[in-house]
């Protein structure tokens, strides 16, 4: 279990598997459940008194040092990926969203576009399914799908066994298409190159204030969607006004995966990175 969120795999971890590939999983078939929380212990006393002592403090202290554990576990390790990224010249993005904001469309048009002109590698992450990655494949790029089961994001010893898997060639770009989920993510480095925030016209102005998190520690912003901008009751000045407040470092790309509007921006970036 995740001590961050209280997240957890299923079927004794995550499952990492390319297009076509079945794992098949043998697990115990008998469960145990063993999670008891008290707040409050009492005590009997033989001269008839009945001590109450609240023992909460301990429990969150054991929580907040299993988060510290799991966290710089986490970060000894996103910076073996970043070592092995930079040493391959490997430009590895996470890219990062809340479900719906059309993060796998933009992926599917850039690898569509640009696939002739860049090598690309992909690792999808869902919770379930192979949906995304079989729509990576149907492209011919390379792909690996993580299914994290109960966990809602993906961790760098995660991304360290689907980059094994992928056998990357050297000067490439790496796409991480993390779980839809604009919270846990943000604490989880993978060893990325850049983070990248999508955020589309649907979901309204104040998501960069309402999850700060995660747009603090992004690169960059995506707001896709524009072509909807006609029919949703949306500031996009003002939304990057809020993103700023969080980050004033962000650089924003304004695009419509659908149509294809301002993707040629976003594509010049990708070729140089910087």
């Amino acid at each position: 279990m995740c001590g961050t969120c209280g997240c957890g795999s299923e079927n004794n971890g995550p499952k990492i598997l390319k297009p076509g590939e079945h794992k098949h999983v043998h697990g115990d078939h008998h469960h145990h459940q063993e999670g008891h929380a008290h707040s409050h212990a009492t005590h009997h006393h033989h001269d008839g008194h009945v001590h109450t002592h609240d023992h909460s403090h301990d429990h969150k202290s054991k929580v907040l040092i299993i988060e510290q554990d799991i966290l710089q576990n986490n970060q000894v390790l996103a910076a073996r990926n970043r070592g092995y990224f930079e040493a391959k010249n490997i430009f590895a993005l996470n890219l990062v969203s809340s479900p719906g904001s059309g993060k796998t469309t933009v992926l599917e048009r850039t690898l569509t576009d640009l696939k002739d002109q860049i090598p690309f590698y992909v690792i999808e992450g869902d919770q379930q399914t192979m949906n995304d990655a079989n729509k990576i494949d149907a492209l011919n790029v390379p792909v690996i799908q993580i299914n994290t089961g109960k966990g809602c994001h993906l961790e760098s010893d995660m991304v360290f066994e689907a980059v094994k898997k992928l056998e990357m060639q050297n000067n490439a770009i790496l796409m991480i298409e993390n779980v839809g989920n604009l919270v846990c993510p943000s604490m989880f480095d993978l060893g990325e190159s850049k983070r990248v925030v999508i955020i589309s016209t649907t979901e309204g102005e104040d998501k960069p204030i309402k999850y700060p998190d995660m747009f603090h520690t992004s690169d960059i912003c995506i707001i896709n969607k524009i072509d909807l901008l006609p029919y949703v009751n949306v500031n996009v000045q003002k939304l990057k006004d809020y993103a700023l407040k969080v980050n004033p470092k962000l650089q924003f790309f304004e695009v419509s995966a659908t149509t294809g509007e301002g993707m040629q921006a976003w594509y010049d970036w990708l070729k140089i990175p910087s």
